[in-house]
């Protein structure tokens, strides 16, 4: 059957990847030119190189994304730097580390070593956790994640060096208004698991080389024998419509649909269509979202910097600019390069990487006050490694809707949509997860399988 996928992100790609392997012709529009989303390379005017739009990292646990990288015929541990939990601040105050030990002693042994926390401290942060996983991992409906420390007795000391990181980390969205049922989501998969589904993964390579640049030559490898498929990069959709058996796009008809943009580009799409009660429903459930940006500076050094750690904890105090969260330094990663590392930015100049989620303060700011206080606090956050080098060169990228706000109660539409021939994937429709990349490549995946099962089923019936 003919299909199109809208959207060249992680959900969309997961979503033509899964429907190429049941036999569809595929067509995919996307706007940019390069594919993956928001977790692609992009080229900086600033430094004139190519970096990612924002530092990513995934989880052992993210067993779908990389079922799909091998399946690809990709090697995830030449992709990636993988190690064992690890949490450490730039300033040295606090620092968790898994051990090599089985679960759920890996992280017994984590917190009974942890430096910065008090031994009461690490008896309560033992206890909660425990709690959760005896009730499931379920917790009161409505509840955000600081009044579930509250509740569990967290201290402050607690929340501000272990738990705030790790829910920025997982949601992108505050204590005070995350959802402690999706976080708990995220420590279940993570913290829950096995020894390695709390591994830490860095990529070594751009976002872009991770899959989505090798499934466009998987697309071509594969058509020798099935139905040919098309990819239009730069091509913004502008029109859709449901006609006859099928969908339009842009004027040309396909046989069913995968909308796989953010919730407002969606709901712009769907828009279109004739306004059924199911219909207006749906439109309604993704105005319900809203968003929160993501900044990630890029400085580049003008020399090499030995850190380490990969990723370092940073206290950040937005009444400084120091808005800092998280400190990446790639060339900090362990292993020789190899020729599917070769082509890392970082290889050819030493570049840091600096996040904040929930940028919205930031983007408020002159960006060059801005970098110039987060350099500051790179500086003063990391004086027991010695000098920081002299900054060459910056790219500051602010991503106004990097990420769905995970707010409790928030309901999120499925795959199916009231619309014949229609599906929908992305990080924000209801796969149980934050908006992550696993979640985005579950979503693409699950879309796929029912588009693919109800063009069966009707096959079948006609």
């Amino acid at each position: 059957m003919k299909v199109a996928v809208i959207g060249g992100g992680w959900a969309g790609l997961a979503a033509v990847h899964r429907l190429k392997r049941h036999g569809h012709a595929v067509t995919v529009f996307e706007t940019a030119h390069t594919l993956g989303g928001r977790a692609r390379r992009v080229h900086s005017r600033t430094l004139d190189a190519p970096i990612d739009n924002g530092q990513h990292i995934l989880l052992g646990a993210y067993t779908e994304t990389l079922d799909l990288m091998r399946d690809l015929g990709l090697d995830p541990d030449a992709l990636f730097h993988r190690e064992r939990l690890s949490l450490e601040s730039a300033d040295g105050r606090f620092k968790l580390r898994a051990a090599a030990l089985p679960a759920p002693l890996h992280l017994l042994a984590a917190i009974a070593g942890a430096r910065g926390l008090g031994p009461r401290e690490k008896l309560r942060l033992i206890a909660i956790t425990s709690r959760l996983q005896g009730r499931g991992w379920r917790v009161a409906q409505g509840l955000s994640v600081a009044e579930w420390l509250d509740q569990g007795g967290q201290s402050p000391r607690a929340i501000r060096r272990f738990w705030q990181p790790l829910c920025l980390a997982a949601l992108n969205t505050p204590l005070e208004s995350a959802c402690a049922q999706l976080f708990a989501h995220v420590l279940r998969d993570s913290l829950g698991g096995t020894r390695h589904a709390s591994d830490v993964l860095i990529p070594n390579v751009d976002l872009s080389r991770l899959w989505p640049d090798r499934l466009e030559a998987w697309l071509a490898e594969n058509e020798k024998d099935g139905p040919r498929s098309r990819l239009y990069r730069g091509h913004a959709v502008r029109k859709l419509a449901c006609e006859g058996a099928g969908v339009k796009v842009d004027d040309e008809f396909f046989d069913a649909a995968v909308v796989a943009v953010n919730a407002p580009a969606a709901h712009k799409l769907l828009a279109q269509l004739d306004p059924t009660p199911e219909g207006v429903r749906y439109l309604d459930a993704l105005s319900a979202f809203s968003h929160i940006p993501i900044a990630t500076l890029t400085l580049r050094l003008a020399r090499p910097w030995a850190l380490p750690q990969a990723m370092l904890l940073l206290h950040d105090d937005p009444v400084r600019l120091h808005f800092g969260q998280w400190l990446f330094n790639r060339r900090s990663l362990r292993g020789p390069a190899t020729k599917d590392t070769a082509a890392v930015s970082d290889a050819d100049a030493p570049l840091l990487h600096i996040v904040v989620s929930d940028a919205g303060a930031l983007a408020e700011q002159p960006r060059e006050r801005v970098v110039a206080a987060i350099v500051e606090q790179i500086r003063e956050q990391t004086r027991r490694f010695g000098s920081m080098p002299s900054v060459a060169g910056h790219s500051l990228i602010v991503e106004k809707r990097a990420t769905f706000a995970a707010l409790p109660g928030l309901a999120r539409p499925g795959n199916g949509t009231p619309w014949p021939r229609l599906w929908t994937a992305g990080d924000w429709t209801d796969t149980g997860y934050p908006a992550v990349l696993e979640g985005a490549v579950r979503s693409g995946r699950k879309a796929a399988d029912l588009l693919h099962h109800a063009l069966h089923r009707d096959r079948v019936q006609a």
